[in-house]
């Protein structure tokens, strides 16, 4: 039981999942959930009792069963008491203080990372301010490599998102090529396959790989389909460079996602094996999202918030190159309207950052939200302050093929350009030995004419050859 008085009102919470339900900055998902704050004067309550309760506490009591979690076991087992000792005495509240504090900088957190649980984090997300999480945030790094190297202090990396409804190869390369000419692609040449059949997968995996080879772009692809269909796609012989996969933060949920944690073992190791990275082996890329347990029916009364941070703890484990919070996809049900949506994309980002995780955002919403492209500059530009390893490049910030919102190849030119961000380095050397660097070291406008835009688009007829 956990208790405060607040003016003549004392507040009871009945164990630790209950106070940091109630802790949670509002959302729509927790509201649906039946375990949201009754009350502003309940919430700011919760808070004070949150930020005295020692940090130990998470170790002392689990949100959701040891017995009966595999997650939970990860948390606890994989948890280094060594790297904890620095803020070990610390309650949340104190902790927030350190955090915010110059004490805390880069080399510090970064070896305190394995010592903090998923929990621990979430509970001093709670009382922080925007501006906490962006100031903490930014301080963190956490940098990952396997063609070229992301998360790399002044850089911000992108991902090509080329989506089709039907996965036409033309219409993938050309969007391929629409991001290449912005200087995008060192997250990731990443594609959502409309379809899960293997053959298909493979089909884009050699469409991409023969992208990159034929222009020599130091980079990596990844198609976004189950772990089982990657490790198919492997022993078939295909060209796959990141095995992908969508977590949650308990067991119930992966089960939903039709996967364990051994599974995800097996999916890197045969990623590994493929020997295909050069500069790095980080050779996974993982998805994740607010809601996503709560609406499996598996959060085990735990706010959405934690949950998710809890998912970091399974990314973490498999030492991922990119790890991405889809913040607005799963819609109004879970955040509501934009100020739900960008305080949940700085939440995930702090959260994930602080456990060791290298962080990025598709900065979203679905069209149903109570949301606009104006939310979404917003948040871009205040997590490009806090210094996300990547974001999103769609076509038109218009996904043709999942039917939502994002961020387009534009928004990426104008964040890096107003924040004075760069790509990673090696893709970074590409677009200038191709010509696609102006002289201050921006991405230039290439009309059709120019001789780096007609090598990237193929033969001398102007015919983009596809694959």
């Amino acid at each position: 039981m956990y208790a405060t008085t607040l003016g003549q009102t004392r507040h009871s919470f009945p164990d630790l999942k209950a106070l940091l339900a109630a802790a949670t900055p509002f959302r729509s998902g927790d509201a649906l959930a039946g375990i949201a704050a009754e009350s502003d004067e309940m919430r700011v309550a919760a808070r004070l009792a949150l930020a005295d309760l020692p940090l130990k506490t998470f170790l002392e009591e689990a949100v959701v069963p040891y017995e009966a979690d595999e997650v939970t076991r990860l948390i606890l087992d994989s948890h280094d008491p060594v790297a904890f000792q620095p803020v070990a005495s610390m309650t949340v509240g104190q902790f927030r203080e350190w955090l915010l504090s110059d004490d805390a900088d880069t080399a510090a957190l970064t070896a305190l990372a394995p010592g903090l649980t998923p929990e621990m984090v979430a509970a001093v997300s709670k009382i922080m301010r925007n501006q906490d999480l962006i100031a903490v945030a930014r301080k963190t790094r956490v940098v990952t490599a396997f063609r070229n190297t992301i998360g790399l202090p002044g850089r911000l990396s992108v991902r090509i998102q080329p989506n089709h409804p039907t996965d036409d190869p033309q219409g993938v390369a050309a969007s391929i090529l629409d991001g290449l000419t912005y200087g995008c692609g060192d997250a990731v040449v990443g594609i959502n396959p409309a379809s899960d059949n293997t053959e298909g997968c493979i089909a884009l995996m050699r469409l991409v790989d023969d992208i990159r080879q034929r222009y020599a772009i130091p980079t990596q692809s990844c198609i976004l389909t189950h772990v089982t269909t990657s490790i198919e796609a492997i022993n078939r012989g295909a060209p796959l460079d990141l095995v992908f996969q969508s977590i949650a933060g308990t067991e119930a949920a992966n089960k939903g996602f039709g996967i364990t944690l051994d599974l995800l073992r097996e999916g890197r190791e045969a990623a590994l094996s493929l020997k295909r990275h050069t500069v790095g082996d980080n050779v996974m890329y993982f998805e994740t999202g607010q809601g996503s347990a709560l609406s499996a029916d598996a959060h085990h009364g735990v706010d959405q918030q934690t949950v998710e941070a809890r998912a970091y703890a399974v990314a973490r484990a498999f030492k991922p190159l990119l790890v991405n919070t889809v913040v607005g996809f799963i819609g109004p049900e879970y955040l509501y309207d934009g100020k739900q949506i960008t305080r949940a994309g700085l939440e995930d980002h702090f959260c994930g950052k602080l456990l060791g995780v290298p962080m990025g955002v598709d900065v979203c919403y679905t069209n149903h939200a109570e949301a606009d492209q104006d939310d979404m500059d917003n948040l871009l530009t205040l997590l490009a302050v806090a210094g996300v390893n990547f974001i999103m490049g769609v076509p038109g910030a218009d996904d043709v093929m999942l039917g939502y919102q994002s961020t387009s190849y534009h928004d990426a030119l104008y964040i890096r350009s107003a924040l004075g961000l760069r790509p990673a380095p090696e893709f970074e050397a590409w677009l200038e030995s191709m010509g696609m660097l102006g002289p201050d070291g921006r991405v230039k406008e290439l009309p059709a004419s120019d001789a780096a835009f007609r090598r990237l688009l193929g033969p001398s007829d102007g015919t983009m050859v596809a694959a």
